[in-house]
């Protein structure tokens, strides 16, 4: 692995990046991306930023989050990658991405465990948000955070931690938290805008999600299943489903939670959280990965069986 100041070193050459951003963005891929943008483009580097999809609207408050882009709109000299594990993250882009690293200089910089480390110059370190890590970097570039860069990074801060919640959240996290505060941003916005704002769509959605909770191996396993038909009946995308699969994890007796998302027929997103249980291993048994106690993965076949294979999985990792 490289360290982060051979990569603030290289990154100081360029003169043009696309920075990418992973299949169903939240608040840490977006904070990364715009933060780390903007610092490239305080150097003078053109530097333009794509995500496969449109950007959910409850990110919209930050600065760029409307231009960013579905596909580069011009050739550049690298690709930087921010909160990718694997190239299958990128969803849509995978393929501008392969194409492109032929020729190109490729940077990663990721927090999660399971990451493949597949670019050129990697920098992965585990910790609570991947904006601790460009926070480094932007600091080993030698430039000051501004109001833009703060806001960015507490969002992504704030969003992955869960609050300031979960068990990876370490002294480092707050230091990068006070000094975004002291940069200008506003904790208390950033809270309600990206993590709390709900329409009362998504509410309702909440409300009968919730409700329907089922529960496996003594109740130590809950699982929420979202479908299509649910989404449609309330009007809503698929990035509406953002915190589902934390609420499970609040009842005293569950040890792992999971969120399953129908994409479509037969194909479903899986997201799983756990107090003390790697669910990251859990999550590779079908092709998937993340962090220890919060992981995802994408499962074919049909609603009962996938439940199935799901409860017998966790089972082997779990205490019953």
């Amino acid at each position: 692995m490289n360290s982060i100041e051979e990569i603030a070193k290289v990154l100081r050459t360029l003169k043009s990046a696309v920075i990418f951003t992973h299949m169903r963005p939240d608040g840490d891929t977006l904070g990364s991306a715009l933060g780390l943008g903007r610092a490239l483009s305080m150097l003078g580097i053109r530097t333009e930023i794509v995500n496969e999809a449109k950007i959910p609207e409850r990110y919209y408050f930050l600065e760029g989050a409307k231009e960013i882009k579905t596909t580069p709109s011009a050739d550049a000299e690298a690709y930087i990658l921010v909160d990718v594990s694997a190239e299958n993250r990128l969803g849509e882009l995978q393929e501008t991405f392969r194409r492109g690293a032929r020729k190109k200089l490729t940077v990663n910089i990721d927090h999660h465990i399971s990451n493949a480390r597949f670019c050129r110059y990697n920098y992965v370190a585990e910790c609570a948000s991947n904006c601790q890590n460009i926070y480094r970097l932007i600091t080993a570039l030698g430039v000051k955070i501004d109001k833009q860069i703060s806001e960015a990074l507490l969002t992504g801060l704030i969003t992955d931690s869960g609050s300031f919640s979960h068990g990876d959240v370490g002294r480092e996290t707050f230091l990068t938290a006070a000094a975004c505060m002291e940069a200008g941003a506003e904790i208390g916005k950033i809270s309600y805008e990206a993590y709390k704002k709900k329409t009362r769509a998504r509410a309702d959605l909440f409300a009968e999600t919730i409700s329907r909770i089922r529960y496996f191996l003594g109740g130590k396993l809950a699982i929420v299943v979202v479908t299509q038909s649910l989404l449609k009946k309330y009007g809503l995308g698929q990035d509406a489903t953002e915190g589902i699969v934390d609420f499970a994890l609040d009842i005293d007796a569950v040890a792992v939670s999971i969120c399953i998302m129908e994409v479509k027929r037969g194909q479903y997103k899986v997201s799983f959280r756990s107090k003390e249980t790697n669910v990251n291993e859990i999550a590779r048994v079908f092709g998937g990965g993340g962090h220890v106690l919060a992981s995802g993965c994408m499962i074919f076949g049909e609603e009962e069986e996938v439940l199935d294979r799901l409860a017998f999985t966790v089972s082997q990792y779990i205490e019953t």
